[in-house]
């Protein structure tokens, strides 16, 4: 049995909220992605959090169990799509010579992270980017 899903990420106090609802059917997001995220925006537009907060960002997975498994397992997992905001670099941060980013870029440094997302669609979030992430452009 398998299962395709969408998790939503919203800003929280120590860690991102998470819902996560089923989407496609059987249809897989790996083989219609674009038709995914049109869906995943859309829904995202119905979701708030605690405190007001609504998502900055989604990512699709699949969910596979085998019939003598009682619970399943993810099997696939996709990049991050972020619900706006800008990219910045470690060295653009740098430039900036702001104090207010030192554990910023302490964080950039130790933790191997080129560049960042910054968020203000809900609650002002960063974000760090991996290589295959996505900022979209939607209001």
């Amino acid at each position: 049995m398998e299962k395709h899903f969408v998790t939503f990420l919203s800003p929280g106090t120590f860690m991102s909220e998470q819902t996560t609802q089923e989407i496609g059917g059987t249809r897989s997001w790996m083989d219609e992605e674009s038709l995914y995220v049109e869906e995943a925006i859309l829904r995202s537009k119905r979701i708030k959090e605690r405190h007001g907060a609504v998502p900055y960002g989604f990512y699709f997975s699949t969910r596979e169990r085998g019939d003598d498994e009682l619970d399943s397992k993810e099997v696939s997992k996709s990049h991050m799509y972020f619900l706006g905001g800008k990219v910045m670099t470690r060295q653009e941060i740098e430039k900036q010579n702001d104090l207010n980013n030192e554990i910023l870029l302490d964080n950039m440094r130790m933790n191997g992270i080129d560049r960042v997302v910054v968020n203000t669609n809900s609650w002002r979030c960063t974000l760090a980017m991996n290589k295959n992430d996505v900022v979209l452009n939607v209001k």
